[in-house]
């Protein structure tokens, strides 16, 4: 038997809706135990497509910059200097010391091709990202250049989740990589785990541009949305037609989407999902997001009832049961937070700290779990 397949059966015998989710005996087998070396696909990592788009002197520059590989992004701005960032890096770096030019934006916006009415764009064949800003009158006066990389192994860490088949929500700041992590658990779930996997690409930024979605998502189907504001009704679709076992969504932030999450998970599909945040409270804080945790209602308590909450005659609860069992934050790319949603949340309504699993990489790459109880 594998090693993944004992874990796995491990998990599935004491996380089953059961409440002593976070003991220490269900953690003790897999401490220390996970060995995984995230490697970055050599396709995905290529970043001379993203070069070509660039001014020839910047393209020069970052060629033969030392730390080319963990390039993030570069910003043209119209009459500024020229930035870039790398990962490790606690800001951006000029990259050279005369000022982007119309000419220059022109150009790249000619090499990007269209940019849609998101103002995103890609390059086709490649996971690169484009973020136009634009003037009052609607020209592109500067650029946000992202590279997208496919890192394989960087799921590893919450592995045991994916086989057990409930939805995930993670949750983390922008650039923190949670569309790299669905990207990975695309291919996870379709090759590995042999599901059949829709992913629902509003810019494409998890299958990449072009019409042909990237080989980063596995087998994983894609469908691609032609507009932001459509994107729950294409998550509807995706369910209605095509029969999948696992819908991928990144950026869910409206109200339909989250009524389009409540509607799918009640058709018995798994969720794989992400939403803008730091911690799992803000959430619960946001009007619209706090449905996937439940949503929140103010109940009035009796004497006897209030005596327990020092003397509050009112109190907020948890409405109903998560759309997603498990939230994750994404801390940074070697330390995610895992909560059991509804015990997280009640815990937080209370005023308590919730007790949440930390599962974090070291220096070997080994994934060490920890359990404790944190304050967000």
């Amino acid at each position: 038997m594998s090693m993944w397949s004992s874990s796995s059966s491990f998990f599935y015998k004491h996380h089953s809706f059961n409440p002593n989710f976070f003991s220490s005996r269900t953690i003790k087998p897999v401490i220390g135990t996970r060995f995984v070396k995230c490697s970055t696909s050599d396709n995905a990592n290529d970043i001379h497509e993203l070069l070509k788009i660039l001014p020839h002197d910047l393209r020069d520059n970052l060629v033969m910059e030392s730390k080319k590989d963990q390039l993030l992004e570069v910003i043209l701005d119209l009459g500024r200097l020229p930035q870039a960032c790398f990962l490790g890096d606690s800001g951006r770096r000029y990259i050279r010391d005369t000022e982007i030019s119309m000419e220059e934006l022109e150009f790249a916006e000619n090499a990007i091709g269209e940019i849609g009415g998101d103002n995103r764009g890609g390059i086709s064949g490649t996971l690169h990202r484009i973020s136009a800003v634009r003037s009052r009158k609607g020209v592109v006066v500067g650029l946000t250049c992202r590279v997208g990389r496919a890192v394989k192994g960087i799921v590893d860490i919450v592995r045991d989740l994916l086989e057990f088949g409930e939805s995930i929500l993670f949750i983390g700041r922008p650039g923190v990589g949670k569309t790299t992590v669905m990207r990975e658990i695309s291919r996870v779930l379709s090759d590995e785990l042999h599901k059949r996997v829709v992913v629902v690409d509003t810019s494409n930024e998890i299958g990449g541009g072009g019409d042909i979605a990237h080989p980063a998502i596995g087998s994983a189907r894609r469908m691609q949305v032609c507009k932001a504001s459509m994107q729950h009704k294409v998550m509807i679709e995706a369910v209605e037609n095509h029969m999948p076992q696992v819908i991928i969504v990144d950026e869910i932030s409206t109200r339909a989407e989250v009524i389009a999450c409540q509607s799918i998970a009640k058709r018995g599909v798994m969720l794989i999902g992400s939403a803008h945040g730091d911690r799992l409270e803000n959430i619960i804080k946001n009007p619209v997001l706090s449905r996937l945790a439940g949503g929140i209602q103010s109940v009035t308590l009796g004497d006897q009832e209030a005596q327990q909450t020092d003397g509050r005659k009112t109190v907020s609860q948890r409405a109903g049961p998560p759309t997603f069992p498990f939230m994750i934050e994404i801390r940074d790319r070697h330390c995610w937070v895992i909560h059991k949603t509804e015990r997280s949340v009640d815990a937080l309504l209370r005023g308590k700290k919730p007790r949440v699993e930390i599962r974090k990489r070291d220096k070997e790459m080994k994934v060490i779990i920890e359990k404790c109880k944190i304050k967000n």
